[in-house]
């Protein structure tokens, strides 16, 4: 079994990423050590206009938010893209494949391009091809996904078929989804219908993983609710979105599960729950935030732990870009 999977650094990680994404990485590095590839997808975040010292800045901060999350670099490959230079001349050989039809039906990219879409990048409508790459470059065969991307790995496995088909060959694994049954969906603070996301203009609905004790407490107690009491069944918060949203930030910080979090606090209004909450999650993030500064204030070894990430993962790219390029006729000059 081998894991891979990526994330943009876009900015500073909040409770949804840790939660839905870092808390299950870390759970794969531990059974799977060796084989899990977590990568910084430098690449994709420019398919939009980006600050070149931002991006570099934010290469390095999510880095070092990972480590302190958990992720370990000598039981995990963890890189960036842009030192695994296989990545952009698979995805180039792999876009030969893809089909116009197969892009058209992307639903991010009519999202992200909203109504100028004659004005997008190219990079914006082709970077499910190279997230098509990213996982077929180390013969992959898990991917951890949300509901929103699951659409990019059928993609990904349709390129992959025909690849294999047109060429003859068994080139490329076909990787297969994990959709983490386990894996909350954090939702928004201020809105119970919309999920935590960074791109949202409200700092207050969501809590950041570098947000210090303070901050951390007054946005729970900030957090919108309703003025009923949590029931003793979770089924009873069917209909009350930011009341459920609270119960499973609580079950997920505390590694329990909803029925256990209602069970204990049935009755009891959100100026109990609300406290509770707080001390819960300044004890779960004051670590992270505490790591994370050590690690910042050393940028040179969070650069050599993404080149050693970096070197180990072309060792294992470069056999899957030499398959390729003979699939197809190719003769690359000696690497």
């Amino acid at each position: 079994m081998r894991v891979v999977s990526g994330i943009q650094p876009t900015g500073n990680l909040h409770l949804g990423n840790y939660l839905g994404a870092i808390v299950q990485w870390v759970a794969m590095q531990d059974e799977h050590p060796g084989e899990c590839l977590f990568f910084l997808a430098d690449l994709h975040a420019i398919t939009v206009r980006n600050d070149p010292a931002q991006l570099s800045a934010n290469v390095r901060e999510l880095t070092a938010a990972l480590i302190a999350s958990g992720i370990d670099p000598t039981r995990s490959i963890l890189f960036n893209q842009t030192r695994v230079p296989q990545h952009s001349e698979l995805a180039w050989l792999l876009m030969c494949t893809a089909r116009m039809g197969w892009l058209n039906r992307m639903t991010q990219f009519k999202e992200k391009s909203g109504k100028d879409r004659e004005g997008a990048s190219i990079g914006l409508y082709a970077y499910p091809v190279l997230q098509a790459a990213d996982v077929l470059l180390y013969q992959a065969t898990h991917v951890p996904v949300g509901e929103d991307q699951k659409q990019h790995l059928e993609l990904a496995r349709d390129i992959a078929t025909k690849f294999n088909l047109d060429t003859g060959t068994e080139t490329f694994t076909l990787p297969e989804p994990m959709i983490g049954s386990t894996a909350p969906r954090v939702m928004s603070l201020r809105d119970g219908s919309a999920k935590m996301s960074k791109s949202d203009p409200s700092d207050m609905s969501r809590i950041n993983l570098m947000d210090d004790a303070d901050t951390i407490a007054q946005k729970i107690r900030k957090a919108r609710t309703d003025a009923d009491p949590l029931p003793e069944d979770p089924a009873a918060l069917d209909g009350r979105p930011e009341a459920a949203n609270l119960v499973t930030i609580y079950a997920a910080l505390a590694g329990e599960s909803r029925a256990d979090v209602c069970a204990r606090f049935a009755g009891q209004g959100f100026g109990a729950f609300k406290p509770a909450l707080a001390d819960l999650a300044v004890a779960k993030l004051g670590p992270i935030r505490e790591r994370f500064a050590e690690l910042m204030a050393d940028t040179a070894a969070i650069d050599a732990i993404l080149e050693e990430g970096a070197g180990r993962a072309r060792a294992m790219a470069v056999p899957t870009l030499e398959a390729t390029h003979a699939a197809l006729g190719l003769f690359p000059a000696s690497r």
